[in-house]
């Protein structure tokens, strides 16, 4: 899958990762982890594409979940927006790492899970500690900390693992400059993360 599929949407996962300062290795390893670059992919849930993106998702990104290109650019425009949305305290290292398991789960659930970790007098705004509480949300003497009911947090947290190893992989086996290093410089803002994969 890797020899077959990856060279036909490398283009398109580079110029994405330009447009919103990702690796593009890591949209890579997220599309690998929601549909294995199958274009065509659907999940019994009702999500499709390269992204997974649902209907309404991908409605409000103005894009078609079936054309590879424009899941690919609107699943990275999706994550991106889930970013943004996160509190400010929250460190670059956090950032992606809390964008995925809203990608994954939701972004109330996401602030669920924090809930939760706040109630514990925990660090909310650290990924290794809302790790450890997305779990919980699938647990009903929880369910009155949440204001989205429950979930299953267990799910995102394998998600999120799962994309960080497939980046690891990658990172491995793919060159860190772009096609073009003068015209598409790797992003700054990844400079210190990839240490965390």
């Amino acid at each position: 899958k890797y020899a077959s599929a990856l060279p036909q949407f490398r283009d398109e996962f580079e110029q994405a990762a330009y447009d919103h300062e990702y690796d593009w290795r890591l949209l890579a390893a997220l599309s690998y982890q929601e549909s294995h670059w199958n274009p065509n992919a659907r999940s019994p849930t009702g999500v499709r594409g390269m992204m997974m993106l649902t209907a309404n998702t991908a409605k409000e990104l103005g894009v078609s979940r079936l054309d590879p290109i424009e899941s690919i650019h609107g699943g990275t425009r999706y994550l991106a927006t889930l970013q943004a949305r996160l509190d400010d305290e929250i460190t670059t290292e956090n950032q992606p790492l809390l964008a995925l398991a809203a990608y994954n789960l939701g972004f109330g659930h996401l602030k669920d899970a924090q809930r939760v970790a706040q109630h514990m007098n925990k660090d909310s705004s650290e990924w290794a500690i809302v790790k450890a509480h997305l779990p919980l949300l699938a647990k009903e003497k929880f369910a009155k900390q949440t204001r989205y009911g429950r979930a299953r947090g267990g799910q995102a947290v394998r998600y999120v693992e799962g994309v960080r190893r497939y980046f690891s992989i990658l990172r491995l086996l793919e060159p860190t400059n772009w096609a073009d290093p003068a015209k598409r410089p790797v992003p700054q803002f990844w400079h210190g993360l990839s240490v965390l994969f």
